[in-house]
């Protein structure tokens, strides 16, 4: 319980310093992309890890195992995979410096992204403030779902301070 605490502890300051460990592995022109895929995997293994998990406990309940027993098996299988990571941290290495941009690459990439975003508009009327029926539609599909997660949500807290 101790080293769960501990490590629970470390788990916002050990998140921060992923950027700049992106930063060394990969270089810093492209880690504000790699850390997207990076959030997207972590994301996604949010989603994907609890599910597991509770198919594992089902499966677990209808082989007849009794319920003081069911989250051995899948505690094994989280500590075998903990085992397996350990090992795959040490194994990576920064990148061979040839596979970095050099200055004049990066430079040269920075004026003609810069020249792309002068000539092309944002999408969806992002930065020029236009409003169309796409543009509507898709803030629509994104706003909609966000307030219903804020109304349940509010509605959710407020039972709690009465």
């Amino acid at each position: 319980m101790l080293f769960f605490g501990i490590i629970l502890s470390m788990y916002g300051g050990g998140f921060s310093t992923v950027p700049a460990y992106l930063a060394d592995i990969f270089g810093t022109q492209f880690v504000g992309a790699i850390h997207g895929r990076l959030l997207t995997a972590w994301s996604t293994a949010g989603i994907v890890g609890p599910v597991v998990v509770n198919y594992i406990r089902e499966a677990q309940l209808n082989a007849g195992v009794p319920r003081e027993l069911v989250y051995d098996f899948t505690m094994y299988i989280l500590a075998g995979m903990l085992v397996v990571g350990f090992p795959c941290n040490f194994l990576v290495r920064p990148l061979a410096s040839h596979w970095f941009m050099k200055p004049g690459e990066v430079a040269a990439l920075q004026a003609r992204s810069h020249a792309a975003a002068i000539v092309t508009p944002g999408s969806m009327g992002i930065g020029r403030w236009q409003l169309n029926a796409t543009s509507i539609l898709a803030w629509l599909a994104v706003g909609i779902p966000i307030a219903w997660g804020v109304w349940i949500t509010l509605k959710s807290a407020f039972v709690l301070f009465k």
